[in-house]
């Protein structure tokens, strides 16, 4: 029948094009992750690995609290799964550090001079709330910022052998630091500060928000005209 004939080809060509669909996805992430690895950065040579350490002997386990861990999280599963939790750790205390930076920046008025777009100034950003400023941000914009953070985590994810597996712990992307000089006690309190640090800016961040939010719900930053 002609009927059926039509609807087995247009089953064929519809089954052709979900197949090319799915192939030319498969290409793209394939090539996406190659360019992350292309651009990775050298391994370097002293950054610790997690894997055969304890939490006791770990970066950040400094006076007067010592490895703070109360929920028992360094115990929930194998090295591996501590190695997960510090590289984790690492991430968000790096990503708290430049968020609060950048929440103090934008909360001073500092700002880049010119357009962010055709629509939106750097001042009439400075202007607003941290949090404000954001929801006026072009979605385009937005975009390019999330792109770049799905970027930058490929290629600290793709460098060498993986941490979990006993590969060095993820390093800044840009710019590229290395520490292959630096000896090693003096590593071992940098490793501390940029721990402590960043903890303590994780809590900051979450502070700010908190207050942008919630009024009253930070007492110290109550009345503040950017919360």
């Amino acid at each position: 029948q002609p009927s059926t004939y039509r609807s087995v080809f247009v089953h064929g060509i519809i089954t052709l094009l979900k197949y090319q669909i799915k192939m030319k996805t498969a290409a793209l992430f394939t090539a996406l992750v190659a360019s992350a690895s292309a651009f990775a950065p050298a391994q370097q040579a002293r950054t610790s690995s997690a894997v055969s350490m304890k939490v006791e002997d770990m970066p950040g386990a400094t006076a007067p609290v010592g490895p703070f861990d109360p929920l028992g999280l360094a115990t929930l599963g194998s090295e591996s799964t501590l190695a997960w939790f510090r590289a984790a750790e690492l991430k968000h205390s790096r990503v708290a550090m430049l968020a609060t930076t950048g929440y103090l920046v934008q909360a001073a008025g500092v700002h880049f001079p010119g357009q962010l777009s055709s629509t939106v100034s750097f001042e009439s950003l400075s202007a607003m709330k941290p949090l404000d400023a954001w929801d006026a941000v072009p979605d385009g914009g937005k975009n390019q910022i999330y792109f770049t953070i799905l970027f930058a985590e490929l290629v600290s994810e793709a460098q060498g052998i993986h941490y979990t597996k006993g590969g060095d712990l993820p390093t800044v992307v840009f710019p590229p630091i290395d520490f292959s000089s630096v000896k090693d006690d003096e590593l071992k309190v940098k490793q501390d500060r940029e721990l402590n640090n960043g903890r303590l800016a994780m809590i900051a961040i979450i502070s700010f928000c908190a207050a942008a939010n919630i009024p009253g719900s930070v007492p110290a930053l109550a009345g503040n005209p950017m919360f």
